[in-house]
């Protein structure tokens, strides 16, 4: 009975390192204590094959910024006014410093988006498409990162099982047919910019414009 007693304190020792730790919420005292009031959003940067993937991205990201209480520059007027400056390419505007931004715009805060994926990969009848973001929103005024995150999202869609083996076959290859030819991007994209944007773990503070009732849901 001793050595089962011993063996106690070490089995819970165990037990307690398995245990799944849920996630911790980001600090964001550096976004709060700045308070900006508006965001411009640059161009992604795109590591991705797909030449059309920034405007893509552009097109999903002002709306959660916008509800989440914050006034968002135009994303086509930035990019209009950056070529003016002779600046086309995002990554001379990555690498410009945020209070030039200030200085042009007059925004609180520049958002940095890195496309690192955004394909489909198809392997045995099946269709995987994946999207992967980094963001970073800096201070305009300092150039200090007030919040940074990763996102990766994947969609594998499924043909459904009819009981018939040689039908469920079928139709998972038309499925995957189908997520091949026209993979579903924009709303993993949506979904990515909304979960980084209001999420539980990685939210930006509320912004000044956001509604009352929003802001107590």
């Amino acid at each position: 009975m001793r050595w089962i007693k011993s063996l106690c304190p070490l089995l819970l020792l165990i037990l307690s390192g398995c245990a799944t730790q849920s996630p911790t919420a980001m600090d964001t005292s550096a976004f709060q204590a700045e308070a900006p009031r508006s965001i411009l959003v640059l161009p992604p940067v795109n590591h991705s094959v797909d030449v059309d993937a920034p405007g893509y991205f552009l097109s999903t990201i002002s709306r959660p910024l916008a509800e989440r209480g914050y006034y968002v520059f135009p994303v086509n007027t930035v990019k209009m006014i950056m070529e003016g400056e002779g600046i086309a390419e995002p990554t001379e505007m990555h690498a410009l410093p945020t209070q030039r931004y200030q200085t042009l715009f007059g925004t609180d805060a520049v958002l940095y988006v890195t496309i690192n994926k955004w394909d489909s990969q198809y392997v045995l009848l099946s269709t995987t498409t994946i999207v992967e973001f980094e963001y970073e929103i800096r201070s305009a005024h300092t150039g200090e990162t007030l919040w940074k995150t990763i996102k990766q999202m994947t969609y594998s869609p499924d043909g459904g099982s009819t009981g018939d083996p040689l039908a469920d076959l079928l139709a998972s290859a038309i499925t995957a047919a189908i997520e091949r030819a026209a993979p579903n991007y924009m709303p993993l994209t949506r979904q990515a910019n909304n979960d980084v944007i209001a999420g539980p773990y990685t939210a930006i503070p509320t912004g000044p414009y956001m509604p009352v009732k929003a802001a107590k849901n």
